[in-house]
This record gives structure tokens, sequence and C-alpha cells, in this order.
């Protein structure tokens, strides 16, 4: 199939619009918490941050539908803008619930540049989902929160694996359809946005701490990180990736340069004596601040 083809449209649009799970947070199945296990939750400091990143998310692609022309692209964002709102009433639902605190802290409106905004927030669901793919199976082993708890975050992982393998394929095709679309020229594309989105990670990190300096701690991270090195995590993060992946169709673009670098990582993490896990969680700590 051609990448950037109608066949290639109706693919990527039809698959993410036909796997499309209503949600009603408030039907959930949300589990009264012990009390040690409602303060672990409440001591998570990224809570307002992933209720922000949603809401800003819907805002954007709200301010982006006026651009979209193709009825059908049109239509597949627009359900991807619903599933954002979505998620953005389950965090704020369960911010009430169990009465986690937050600032109040607004979310920012989305900016003059508003496609370069959207395909922001591709990439940057990509990094996220990648990491949060191995932090969550991790949490889950270790059973950090009740297991009714990680059945609720599983549907949310499971619809940002759509969105990332739907925005990969429609950024594709858009830069097809822009004349851009060698693989070479969707390669340098794909590293720009993604140093984009690190720095993006790195400032929410910094929000974090400074938002929450007695919240989530080495010692909390070390709960569920415990005896995982460097190598381990990455790993995870690779399988679980390779996993939520395969369910996919074969011709749907997927996403390949972070597969690919922490592949490489993971190689060059061999050459070097192995870390004691306790140092190991110490330098975890940044990353777990950004799951979701």
């Amino acid at each position: 199939m051609k990448i950037g083809s109608e066949s290639h449209k109706e693919l990527f649009c039809r698959s993410f619009m036909e796997s499309h799970q209503p949600m009603d947070p408030e039907q959930l199945m949300w589990p009264k918490l012990e009390d040690s296990e409602l303060e672990r939750l409440q001591q998570i400091p990224f809570w307002e941050e992933a209720l922000n990143t949603e809401l800003e998310a819907g805002a954007k692609i709200d301010a982006y539908l006026p651009m979209i022309s193709d009825p059908l692209l049109r239509d597949a964002v627009a359900l991807m803008g619903e599933e954002e709102a979505a998620h953005g009433k389950l965090f704020r639902y369960m911010i009430e619930h169990y009465d986690i605190k937050v600032s109040g802290h607004p979310p920012a409106a989305p900016p003059a540049n508003i496609e370069q905004a959207f395909i922001d927030f591709g990439y940057g669901e990509c990094l996220d989902a990648f990491l949060g793919f191995g932090l969550f199976k991790i949490a889950r082993q270790s059973k950090f929160l009740p297991e009714p708890m990680f059945n609720i975050f599983d549907r949310l992982l499971q619809d940002e694996t759509r969105h990332i393998v739907f925005f990969v394929n429609w950024v594709a095709y858009l830069q097809a359809s822009r004349g851009r679309g060698s693989a070479l020229f969707r390669s340098a594309h794909s590293v720009w946005y993604y140093v984009r989105a690190v720095q993006r990670l790195l400032g929410v990190v910094d929000r974090s701490s400074e938002q929450n300096g007695n919240g989530f701690s080495a010692t909390e991270a070390s709960v569920f990180l415990e005896g995982f090195s460097v190598d381990q995590l990455v790993s995870t993060c690779l399988q679980e990736n390779a996993r939520r992946m395969s369910i996919f169709d074969d011709e749907l673009l997927k996403p390949q340069l972070l597969p690919v670098l922490a592949r490489a990582a993971l190689s060059a993490t061999k050459l070097f004596p192995k870390r004691r896990p306790h140092d190991t969680n110490q330098n975890l700590v940044t990353v777990e601040h950004n799951k979701n």
C-alpha cells in the first residue's frame, strides 16, 4: 500500500474510528482504597499535569478541526478530540473522587500555529506512551496500586496506542500530500519533533518538582522499580510497545524511531558494568514523573 494514497487514508481512519470504545468515567469500577493505597495515589505529583495535558489536547484538536477539509480525516480527528475530552473527565473525576490535591493551575491556551501544536502533541503522545508502556507494566507487576486501578488506566493506554498509530499515519499522509513523503524526510521530521517532545517532557518534570516539593520521592518510586535496572526498564518498554502494536494491521505505520533508539541504548548498556538497583531507582524518578 502506498503511503499517502486514498487506500492508506481509508485504512488508518477507518481502523481508528471502528476501534472506538465509549467511556463514561463515572461508570467505571473505581475501587475503595485502603489508607496506605490512597496516600500512595495522592502523593503521585503528575495528576494535575495529566489532566491539563488532556484538556490542552482537546483544545488543540478543536482549534485544528476547521483547517481539515477532508471529511473522513476531519471525522477521525474529531473522534480523537472526543476521546481526549473523555480522558480529561476521567482525570478530573479521579482527582475529586480520591481527594487528590491540585493547585488549580489552568491549562494553557492553544498557540497561534495550531498545526505545529497538533503535531507537537502527537509526537509528545508517542514519547509519553512508549515510556508509559514500560512503567505501567512494572507498576502493575509490583501491585503499586490495586488491580482495578490498573484496569482503568489500561483503558487509557489502549486509547493512547490507537492515537499514536493514527497520528504517525496521518502525519505521513500529510507529508506525502505535500510532496515530502520520502523516508529520509519523514525520519528527519520525526527526529526534529521528538527533540521538541523531550524538551517538553523535561519541562513537565521541572514543574512537577517545583509544585510537589514533598511529593513522589525516590523511596516511593522504588516501591515498583526495586530490582529493575535501566536496561530492564528499556527492555520492558520495548516488549510492551511491541505487544500493544501487534494488534494493528500490518500495513499501518507504527512509531519506529523510539524503539530503534531504545534498542541501541540497550545494546550500549551491555558495554558498561551493571549498576545497583538502588542507584538506578534514584535516576529513574524523573522518568516516572511523566507517566501518563
